[in-house]
Order: C-alpha cells, then structure tokens, then sequence
C-alpha cells in the first residue's frame, strides 16, 4: 500500500535541492546587513524592502531550478524582448528628470535596460557555445556587434551607469571566451592615454562651452566634478564632498549605529540607494567595510569556483562574468562614493535601496545555482 503521509523533511528537501548552501549563506549575510544599515539611512522604507527581498528571493529559487542549458534556450529570445523594448523606450518611453528609460505597460512601468544585465552574458555565452572549437577573430566581431546593439540604445536614454553594467557584463565573457592580449592592450592603452589626458588638461576641457563628443553635458560635468568637487561645492560638488566627509569621519570603528552625523542630519544624499556604502561607514568604520568586503571576496570567490567547475563551455562563461559582474557593481559603487570615480548611480549590490537592481542580482545568484546544481547532476 502506497505511503500518502505527508512528509515535512522531504518537502523541504525538495524546496533546498536547487540551492547552493555557501551561495544562500553569503547572499543571506549581505541581506542582513542590507537591513540593519537600512534601518539608519532610511526606517520607513523597511516594509518595503521586505517586499522587495522576498520577491528576489522567490526569482533566485525559481532560476535555481532551472537546468543551465534550459537557461542558456531562452538567450536568444531574452535578448530579443530586450532590444525590441529598449527600441519601444525610445519611442513611446517615459521620460524623468531629463532621461527615458521606463516603459509603461499599463499596470506598471518597467526599465527593459535591467533585463539587459541578464540577457547579455546569456546570449553571448549561448552565441559562442554554438560556435564551440571555432571561436575566431570573425566570433568575437558578432560578439562585439550584439554588444553594441543594446548598449547604444541604453547610452541614447541617456543611462551611463546601466550601459557600463551591460558592456562589462559583455565584455567579460568575450574575454573568457579567449579574446587575444593584442587586442585587448590597444583598448587599454587608449583609455589610460585618454584618462592622464583628463587628468592632466582638466582645466582648460572642463571650461563651459567646451563639447565633449559622446558625452551628455552633466556626464562631462560629472566628470569634471571628480577631478575638483570644490569647484561647486554646494552644487555639483556636493555629493562626493559629504559623501567622503562621511567615509573618513567614520575612522576605525565608527561613530555608531543609527549615531552618524551626515547621515542624520540630512547632508549625505541617496543615502539609501547610490551612497549607502558611506552610511555604513561613517557608522561601522573600517572594521564595518573590512566585514562587508569579506562577504563580497567569499561570494566572488564561490562564483569563480562554480564558474572553473561547470561542466561546459557556456556555463563556464556565464558563470564567470555574472561573478564578475558582481564584482563591477561593489567597484564602481565604492569607487564613486569615495571619490575616485565619477558618479554614475550604480548601487551597492544587495545592499542598496532598489527592487529591480536587487531582483537582478539575485538572478544571477540563481543562475550561478543552476550551474552548480548542473554539475552535481551531471556528476551523479
């Protein structure tokens, strides 16, 4: 007679089966943090930060379950409802303060930009599977034209900050696709030249009337508030000023929870979505961000693990640069809020303030799962 009784233990083996434990333990402690700095920056947005939490985290299990190759089918089609959106945002988008990146469809607005940051390693990790063992200079040129493709329609919205995300998530698995050093170290050459040049002739470029090709008048203004916030410090300036006044007046051990002076007194801006990392430290001090880089290093560090581990070449792609991708957001982040890169509203990851942002990053959580329960199936 077969046994109908209802078993809890095999329920919830079945639930944690497609979960990776170190990966739930890492992104568990982020969250933790997430919440205990947000109770500082901003208490009235707790509720609904719990709301954005637990829908994150029901998207992560659910790509967790997926089989990766099952992920790596829906690339193509992913891609495609991305760029066709992007297309619609810049036809019929809304725009706010000055740039068009929403698209209204009906019950609620959506920024297809976001879908983008998931769509692009999978469809180039998809693209160069298909073209496994003869990957050449002609692969990585479509590689390089599915690229650009979605991040010029972002840069044009304007959104510098979501199309640097999307080209770093492209890049990377361009790179671990094979992509040579000579190509690469002319790119870098022109960028370090181009940087010294900023550097070095700031003054005489950052005078008004003075274009900029490429760039938007505020990008070039953010640029040119990095190399001399004092310039305007009650103006353009004035972000980076108190956001650095927060970071070093935190010292070693902080002034405190809920005790920090630029945050509670309304001189630090965003403090709860692009500045948040100077909340944590003006209140929890060095020992505040040695604990959460500790976080992040073990996280990157699970990522490369499942991502050398994974059983094909696409997973292995994919799971390399959506680790790396993780990495670019806490650099840059950390970077702009201390003052040594411009301002370009990417947020803290898991930390930051932000349903979609977060949502994305516990998708690539899941996916890096998926890869990993991959191989333990393939290893059964």
């Amino acid at each position: 007679m077969t046994d109908t009784r209802f078993h809890p233990r095999e329920l919830l083996r079945g639930f944690l089966r497609p979960i990776d434990l170190p990966l739930l333990l890492l992104l568990g402690l982020l969250l933790a943090y997430a919440f205990v700095v947000m109770m500082s920056a901003s208490p009235e947005r707790i509720p609904s930060l719990q709301v954005n939490t637990a829908v994150a985290l029901a998207a992560m299990w659910a790509t967790a379950r997926l089989p990766a190759q099952r992920l790596l089918s829906l690339a193509l089609p992913l891609y495609l409802i991305g760029v066709l959106l992007l297309v619609a945002v810049d036809l019929f988008g809304e725009t706010s303060k000055g740039a068009t990146r929403w698209l209204d469809v009906g019950v609620t607005r959506i920024q297809p930009s976001e879908i983008m940051k998931i769509a692009m390693p999978l469809m180039l990790a998809w693209y160069f599977q298909q073209r496994e063992g003869q990957i050449g200079l002609r692969e990585f040129i479509v590689a390089g034209l599915l690229l650009v493709v979605p991040v010029g329609l972002i840069m044009v919205q304007p959104d510098l900050g979501t199309s640097l995300l999307v080209t770093a998530a492209g890049v990377y698995v361009i790179y671990f696709a094979g992509l040579s050093w000579k190509l690469i170290v002319p790119v870098v050459a022109v960028g370090v030249i181009g940087i010294v040049a900023i550097v070095g002739f700031g003054d005489q470029i950052c005078q008004p009337g003075v274009d900029w090709p490429g760039l938007r008048e505020y990008q070039k203004h953010r640029v040119c508030t990095l190399l001399d916030p004092t310039q305007d410090p009650l103006g353009k300036g004035f972000h980076i000023i108190q956001s650095t006044i927060a970071i070093g007046s935190g010292g070693v051990l902080g002034k405190g929870w809920m005790d920090g002076t630029q945050t509670h007194l309304a001189f630090l801006p965003e403090r709860h979505t692009d500045f948040i990392f100077s909340v944590l430290a003006e209140e929890f001090g060095l020992i505040g961000i040695v604990v959460l880089l500790a976080i992040y290093v073990l996280l990157l560090l699970r990522g490369f693990y499942i991502a050398a581990m994974a059983p094909t070449l696409a997973t292995r792609l994919l799971g390399g640069a959506i680790t790396m991708i993780f990495f670019t957001y806490a650099f840059v982040n950390m970077g702009m809020v201390s003052g040594i890169l411009p301002v370009v509203g990417v947020p803290l990851p898991f930390i930051s303030y932000g349903g979609t942002a977060l949502v994305t990053l516990c998708l690539g959580i899941g996916i890096l799962m998926s890869i990993q329960r991959s191989r333990v199936l393939a290893q059964a």
